[in-house]
Parts: structure tokens; C-alpha cells; sequence
């Protein structure tokens, strides 16, 4: 119950200061006990005030004490004049956690509120009446913390979260009713996470060219007011952002040489909690390679026994570094690379179906082919290709040796009969 007592007096200098119900840690508001001075156990001799907040009137609350219901008539604040354990009760949000006032001889105190990570806590050993008291050893467990010959108090800071554990004190007590050893009843202290270990989310096969956003996830503790939380970012080790207190590092537009090992790292702003998150592989993907052309010069890719041809490639979508490869066939073998693919003196064993294969490491894309068709000097004469070999009775009409008269019938048919001498 004690933990719990904790829990309640979590934001008891806020509520005091600006008189807000808190939150339960599920978002439903329940109803708090606020206890001043505020530490726990509250001791008798301080005149301590107890203030009962929640949803309803000051007239509808409800007090018990030691568990037996102790009536209405204080409304919802009073002050104690009886050692014992108080709850209040308001119709809309039910019954607060236990509040103790004590009366003992020695009692150690801690803050009233709920403790964190990071925070500092002082732990307080008096006596019945603030009596004398003088050798004063401060207790973890069954671990000593501290002897003090005449203080008595002590801090702890910054918590963590292995300070959660049962303390006493005990110290030598001189007072009007006792003198002697005396030693506290234990108090349980729950040390809470100021923060849990963030998470570190985002796309891990980005395109390149697009928008990068990587989000650093940890929820604050619902326990007090949101703190102020630092956040920074790191790629394979290196500081890429932050500190900064948006929990996102945003990259307008992203390359291959943003891939790598992201972590994200929150601390407090003092320093005093740091948490890192695990580590997130981001690698960039290069935009696939989409429509691949294939064209030739000569247009069409019918060119001259001899002749120069030169095929080029391009891409209308893709990122690079491209590669290009230039094939002939279905499984032709390698010809070249590059954007374009140059035959200086083409020769029979040219014709065929080129096409050109362009990569970027990331996708692969092919060309339609192209019929690359070698042609003989006399089908550019005539513009007509032969359908067979000449028969042996037939001679080549050549035009550049005779005169167009003489072989008039080779701009009408490939081949034809002359006679001797006619091309002379």
C-alpha cells in the first residue's frame, strides 16, 4: 500500500500550485488523496492537512479511517489530530489509496509523490517531536546506506530504477517519553521509469528520390506532467540529428548513402535518464528501371554490307548508376556496354535480333529487339531484295559500269540476261 500511497501523491505540488485532478495512468480520473506537508508516512506533530480531489462536491466526500467509514462532516479537507490511515470518497470517482499519519517514536520519511528515474530523493529519519536524535544509519533492504553521527537526512540521486526497495532508519532517540535504539518501520519506495526504452520505427526500403521519416517512440510516464524529452539520431554510430525535442528526424529527400544502422537515443533534459533504442536497417532502394528503348542509325536497322551502325539505349524511369549491356539472340552472348553499341564494318554474320539489358543493382529491364537486317550493295541500286541466288545463266547487272541504256533492266528486276559486251 505504501507504493501505492506514492502513486497518489504523485503530482501534489502541481495540484496544490494549480488545482487539476490528475489522470490514472489509463486515462479515467480517479480520486486523490493530497497530503501537506508532502511526505510519506505524514507524521502527526506537523500538522499535517489532508485534501480529498476528485469529481463531485466537497460536501458528497467520504471519509474513512483505519477502514471504518469516519463520516462527512470535514467536507474535503481537514486537519489530522488522530495517527491512523485515511481514505476519501467521492460519489463519481470512488475511493482514493490509503494516506498513513504517524505517532511513532522514530519514522523515516520519503517524498509524497511518485518517484522517477532521474529524480532526486531525500530520506528522512526523525524522532517523536522532532526529539533529539544522533547517530542516525540509513537501511536499503538489510544494506547500510549511510551513518551520520548528528545529521539526519540523506539523498539518493540520480534514482534509478534497482533504488526501488524497502528503507528504516535507526538511530539513538533522547526524548521525553523514550531514550535509547530506536529503529523505523519500513517504507516501500517504487522508483518508476521516467520513460520506457524508446522504439525507433520507420520504412526500411525507402526509394530513392522519396521522403524519409523515422519516428522515435516513447511514451512518457502518465504518472506526472509530460517532461521535457531530447532526442537524437544516429546513422551507423554518427550523429545525424538532435538533439532536438521532435521525436522524428525527417530527410526531404533520400540517397543511397543514407542507408545504414539508424538508432535513435532520449534522454531528460538534464541528462540525468539516457535510453537508446534498438538498431533499425534502412537501405534506399534505387527507382526500378522502366521503359527501355532501342533504336538504330541507320533508322530501321537496315544497313550495307561494310557499313557503319551504331545501336543506342536509353531508359524513360530509373535511378542510377545504370549499367547497359548489349546482346543479339535469346541468350545472345555479351557484345558490349554501355549506352550505345557501335559495328564499324558490318558484315553478313550481323543481321539478327539486337537488344540492350540496363540495371541499376536494384531491378533489371530489357529492350524490345531490334531486326538488324545487312543488306548487299545492289539491293540499295535497286531496292529489292533477291528471292534466291541468280541462276548460272544470269549475269550481275552492275549500273556503275554501264550505261543506264544497256542496263536499263536492273532498276525493274535483280537479275537479267546482257549480252557479251554489253557492259563494256
Amino acid at each position: 500500500m505504501a507504493g501505492d500511497t506514492g502513486k497518489v501523491a504523485l503530482l501534489l505540488p502541481v495540484l496544490a500550485l494549480a488545482g487539476w485532478c490528475p489522470l490514472s495512468p489509463t486515462g479515467a480520473q480517479t480520486t486523490q488523496l493530497l497530503v501537506e506537508p508532502p511526505w510519506r508516512p505524514a507524521v502527526l506533530w506537523d500538522q499535517v492537512t489532508l485534501t480529498c480531489q476528485g469529481s463531485g462536491t466537497a460536501s458528497a466526500t467520504t471519509w474513512y479511517k483505519d477502514g471504518r467509514r469516519w463520516g462527512q462532516e470535514f467536507g474535503n479537507k481537514f486537519v489530522v489530530s488522530e495517527s491512523g490511515t485515511y481514505m476519501c470518497d467521492l460519489p463519481g470517482t470512488g475511493r482514493s489509496p490509503p494516506v498513513k499519519v504517524s505517532d511513532d517514536l522514530l519514522v523515516l520519511q520519503v517524498p509524497a509523490w511518485a518517484l522517477l528515474n532521474g529524480d532526486r530523493m531525500t530520506l528522512r529519519c526523525r524522532s517523536w517531536q522532532d526529539s533529539s536524535l544522533t547517530w542516525v544509519s540509513f537501511y536499503r533492504e538489510e544494506k547500510e546506506l549511510q551513518l551520520l553521527r548528528d545529521g539526519k537526512e540523506m539523498s539518493l540521486s540520480p534514482l534509478q530504477l534497482h533504488h526501488s526497495g524497502r528503507y528504516r532508519c535507526r538511530g539513538w532517540v533522547d526524548s521525553e517519553i523514550s531514550w535509547g535504539w530506536k529503529e523505523s518501520a519500513p517504507i516501500t519506495v517504487t522508483v518508476h521509469e521516467l520513460f520506457p526504452m524508446p522504439v525507433l520505427e520507420g520504412p526500411p526500403e525507402p526509394t530513392e528520390g522519396s521522403p524519409l521519416t523515422l519516428s522515435c517512440l516513447s511514451t512518457p510516464s502518465p504518472l506526472q506532467p509530460p517532461p521535457t524529452l531530447l532526442h537524437l539520431f544516429y546513422r551507423d554510430g554518427q550523429l545525424v540529428g538532435g538533439p532536438q525535442r521532435s521525436p522524428q528526424l525527417l530527410v526531404p529527400a533520400v540517397g543511397v548513402s543514407h542507408s545504414g544502422n539508424y538508432s535513435c537515443q532520449v534522454h531528460s533534459e538534464g541528462g540525468a535518464v539516457q535510453k537508446s533504442s534498438a538498431q533499425l536497417r534502412v537501405t534506399v532502394r534505387r527507382v526500378p528501371v522502366l521503359g527501355v528503348s532501342l533504336w538504330a542509325q541507320p533508322p530501321g536497322g537496315q544497313v550495307a554490307l561494310g557499313d557503319h551502325l551504331v545501336l543506342s539505349c536509353a531508359v524513360a524511369v530509373g535511378t542510377g548508376p545504370l549499367s547497359f549491356t548489349w546482346h543479339r539472340g535469346d541468350l545472345g552472348a555479351l557484345l558490349g556496354t554501355g549506352p550505345h553499341l557501335e559495328l564499324h564494318h558490318v558484315g553478313d554474320n550481323d543481321s539478327g535480333q539486337y537488344h540492350c539489358r540496363v540495371g541499376n543493382g536494384d531491378s533489371v529491364a530489357e529492350s524490345v529487339p531490334l531486326n538488324v537486317t545487312v543488306l548487299g550493295k545492289w539491293v540499295l541500286w535497286t531496292g529489292v531484295t533477291p528471292p534466291m541466288t541468280p541462276p548460272s545463266h544470269l549475269a550481275r547487272c552492275q549500273p556503275c559500269l554501264c550505261p543506264h541504256s544497256a542496263c536499263g533492266q536492273c532498276h525493274h528486276q535483280p537479275w537479267s540476261p546482257v549480252t557479251p559486251g554489253a557492259c563494256r
